[in-house]
């Protein structure tokens, strides 16, 4: 890489790692500026999963103080761990393009519960059937970390998503999981993939550098935002995502 590429690399993983700590689909800012220095897509995808990763950590250490209890949080860390090896080993296993057509669907999906969360989460109190999600929040975390295993983009927003449809938490809290899952997925994928595809190292350098820092950043910036503020700013992150991912 030539120094400018280098610096653009930096500059895309600090702003990456922001923008997963507060929202998701931080791979959006990466994935391409990856592919413009001339990595072929399954070295970009593998080298930003790794280098992704220290921001992913950082951002759910900002966090922690909003944390739930730790039962439910190793509960679904579990799932996110299978879901993350899982996605890993699809991404080798399958051709590439093998999900083009889902994740535009996917990302489409979550953006609708997000913008309908306030409804859904009336009629759910007022049936008693929202508490702590159970099976059906389980499942559906797990399913997203495999997704989040093979190609991360808008893998936050998915969490998002599904736990403000299921989980009687406030949104920082939310968003506190939303983090630690992200940070759980990373290093999962990364375990399969360090030792089974061609890594990019000095690119997963600098990501790792710049996203580590972005994710303290995106932690002091994300806490002080109101819910209504984080679910407009998820859907305006997620519909720039969806556009993005439908022109690829």
């Amino acid at each position: 890489m030539t120094l400018g590429e280098m610096l653009a690399v930096l500059v895309a993983g600090l702003a990456a790692g922001a923008v997963n700590t507060v929202v998701g689909s931080g791979t959006l800012v990466t994935f391409p500026v990856l592919l413009a220095t001339g990595l072929p897509p399954l070295t970009a995808t593998v080298s930003n999963a790794i280098g992704m990763t220290p921001g992913s950590v950082s951002g759910a250490i900002g966090y922690r103080k909003d944390l739930p209890g730790r039962r439910i949080l190793l509960y679904l860390a579990a799932g996110a761990t299978l879901g993350g090896l899982t996605g890993a080993t699809l991404l080798l296993a399958l051709p590439a393009g093998a999900f083009d057509v889902i994740v535009p669907v996917l990302v489409a999906l979550a953006l609708v519960l997000v913008a309908l969360q306030p409804v859904i989460a009336r009629r759910l109190s007022r049936r008693a059937e929202r508490r702590d999600g159970g099976k059906a929040l389980f499942a559906g975390l797990t399913l997203a970390s495999v997704y989040g295993g093979y190609f991360a983009a808008a893998q936050g927003i998915i969490y998002m998503a599904l736990m403000g449809a299921l989980l009687d938490e406030p949104a920082q809290r939310r968003n506190a999981v939303k983090n630690v899952l992200v940070a759980v997925v990373n290093t999962a994928a990364s375990a399969v993939l360090l030792f089974h595809a061609h890594v990019a190292w000095p690119a997963v350098a600098l990501l790792a550098a710049g996203s580590a820092l972005g994710g303290q950043v995106g932690a002091r910036l994300g806490r002080r935002l109101s819910p209504a503020a984080l679910r407009l700013l998820i859907l305006a992150v997620g519909t720039v995502a969806l556009v993005q991912l439908l022109l690829r």
